[in-house]
């Protein structure tokens, strides 16, 4: 064989066929922004609710391509068309994450619908919506670390104009300001572990660095050590784990609110996957530093955020906002248990944050979607406002105290008390008897604010001062949206107590 004739077999063995259907979901849904953002340049102003229709079908359909992946076996840019290291993988871990990214983006959309036609820009939001669910959606299949930091930013960058997106509005300006410099320091701590890690192990694909890592030179030993922790730090931010978490509150008080129940499940599930892919997959050989580092994150992360809920004031402005926030803190350092368990446990506990994540996503955006509702009434959003939900929506506060409920994992929210039972048995297996004792604390905390909204809602309304009938009228009206969402989590949240196995049978398979 001549020079000209190897080097163009060796071409063509490098060169692969694209698996389009395996990169379906974050394609269409990167595609569909696009094609949003230009429309918006022909659409009349009064027709703008047609983007938002244009971003729901986009979605809608991202979720109907996972349906051919269900067997969880498709790979894509892979190094040889022979090699298990890919950079997209299609497995079951990463279809149950678009599944939930997705879903949430979705409801997160149908929410919006109202906000884009009243307050906010219609073809900016919805490219930017529709580019951070593309982002969160690639994520999970990413199995290197260029493309798991890229596919972090893409979802990140859009979410920081998403916050700041309501123009003239001081908060907003502050919150996406402190969102931005939090996420930008995570990034640049990630990016610095990475180019370590790279340096110590010559590769940026998760299975081989797992592969590497303990075999490099005694000279790298150290700065193997710096990267793998320096990365974990990066995701910690990510993640909103104390004692990173000092963003959340005020961000989630100034973004809109459609923006705030998007963060707290999609934008926590980023967080979430990428400390999973770093942990699990790249770096089990360090699972003796980043187990006992995770154990003590999830304590501080689960006290400090109940903690704080419990201190809010019913009667302070944003308060039930600012709860839900701390909310989200707390239920972080839930995710973080089954993380930290599988340092110290052979088996694989992974299946426990997600089935915790699954459950968590359903009823935080059926809370997040009673707070857009009463919000457009109550502008102010304090827990005392929801005082009496009952006698105006009955149906809308028993779906809120269902959300609670399952929030605090008492009946009938029986897939919250079942997520919560795997939560616990995962880190009792693994040996971790002071995290499962403070875990146990932290849940009758967790009780005590959780039950004392519920008990807000069914109370006698209290007597106001006259608001006039044509304000009122203006601010309830174009409620079909929200309250679509509403029943739609609810009835996932009953759907998944009536079947928790729907959820809690990934606690139990191998998801890798």
């Amino acid at each position: 064989m001549t020079a000209a004739a190897a080097s163009t077999a060796n071409t063509a063995h490098l060169v692969q066929s694209v698996d389009w259907a395996a990169i379906a979901p974050p394609t269409i849904a990167a595609v569909t922004g696009l094609a949003v953002l230009v429309a918006d340049l022909f659409v009349p102003k009064d027709r703008r609710r047609l983007l938002g229709w244009i971003s729901l079908a986009g979605l809608a359909v991202a979720l109907a391509a996972l349906a051919p992946l269900r067997k969880g076996d498709r790979s894509t840019f892979c190094l040889t068309t022979d090699s298990d290291a890919c950079s997209y993988t299609a497995d079951h871990f990463t279809l149950v994450i678009q599944l939930l990214v997705l879903g949430g983006a979705l409801l997160t959309a149908l929410l919006s619908l109202t906000e884009t036609e009243e307050k906010l820009p219609a073809g900016e939001f919805w490219f930017l919506l529709l580019s951070s669910a593309a982002g969160a959606a690639l994520l999970p299949a990413s199995r290197d670390l260029a493309t798991l930091i890229v596919a972090l930013e893409v979802a990140s960058l859009p979410a920081f104009a998403l916050v700041g997106l309501k123009r003239g509005d001081r908060m907003s300006g502050e919150a996406a300001l402190k969102f931005f410099l939090s996420s930008v320091t995570a990034t640049s701590v990630s990016l610095l572990g990475v180019s370590f890690v790279y340096a110590s192990t010559g590769t940026l694909h998760l299975t081989e660095i797992a592969q590497s890592i303990d075999d490099t030179p005694a000279q790298l030993a150290t700065l193997a050590k710096a990267g793998v922790a320096l990365t974990l730090v990066g995701f910690a931010f990510k993640t909103a784990a104390v004692p990173f978490h000092f963003w959340v509150p005020d961000t989630y008080v100034g973004a809109p609110l459609p923006v705030a129940a998007f963060l707290s499940v999609v934008g926590k599930a980023v967080g979430f996957t990428g400390l999973i892919l770093v942990t699990v997959v790249a770096f089990p050989s360090y699972a003796d530093v980043w187990g006992p580092a995770l154990s003590v994150l999830a304590a501080l992360t689960m006290t400090v955020g109940n903690v704080a809920a419990l201190r809010q004031v019913s009667t302070r402005a944003w308060s039930a906002v600012r709860l839900l926030a701390w909310s989200s803190v707390a239920q972080a350092g839930y995710l973080l248990v089954p993380i930290a368990a599988a340092a110290y446990s052979s088996d694989d506990q992974i299946g426990a944050t997600v089935s915790y994540a699954l459950m968590y996503a359903v009823v935080n955006l059926g809370a997040f979607a009673v707070a857009v509702l009463v919000a457009r009434t109550h502008p102010l959003n304090r827990i005392s406002d929801y005082r009496g939900l009952y006698a105006t929506r009955p149906l809308t506060a028993l779906a809120m105290g269902f959300f609670l409920l399952c929030l605090a994992g008492l009946p009938p929210g029986i897939i919250g008390l079942f997520a919560k039972v795997t939560v616990f048995q995962s880190v009792v297996d693994a040996g971790l008897g002071w995290l499962a004792v403070v875990m146990g604390v932290n849940v009758v905390i967790g009780l005590y604010y959780y039950l004392q909204w519920t008990a807000v809602l069914f109370r006698a309304p209290e007597a106001r001062a006259a608001v006039p009938e044509t304000a009122v009228a203006g601010r309830a009206a174009g409620t079909a949206p929200i309250t679509f969402a509403i029943g739609l989590t609810a009835f996932g949240g009953v759907l998944l107590s009536g079947y928790p196995q729907l959820v809690l049978r990934f606690a139990a398979s191998t998801l890798f």
